[in-house]
């Protein structure tokens, strides 16, 4: 059973990470991350979770957001470009 939150784009597959529509099931063993100015929403799998890229990152939300997180899920501040090099390099693992 997974959750629902709202998306601005639906993913034509779970590779391809980036979703649109109303509302987008998110998969069970993926989460939605937030990415950049225009806060574009990423789904991700749990698995970058143990990654020290991934973390670096999950530490500079921490500074910048704390646990208050605008969008109300997980906003990622880098800008789209680093984001989708990141996900490309573990992707790749």
């Amino acid at each position: 059973m997974g959750f629902r939150i709202p998306a601005i784009q639906r993913p034509s597959s779970v590779t391809a990470r980036q979703a649109a529509s109303k509302s987008v099931e998110v998969p069970k063993g993926y989460l939605a991350v937030y990415v950049g100015e225009k806060q574009t929403r990423f789904v991700i799998p749990i698995s970058y979770l143990n990654q020290p890229s991934f973390q670096d990152l999950l530490s500079q939300a921490e500074e910048e957001f704390g646990y208050d997180h605008p969008m109300g899920g997980l906003t990622i501040p880098c800008s789209e470009d680093v984001f989708q090099h990141i996900d490309s390099r573990l992707n790749r693992k």
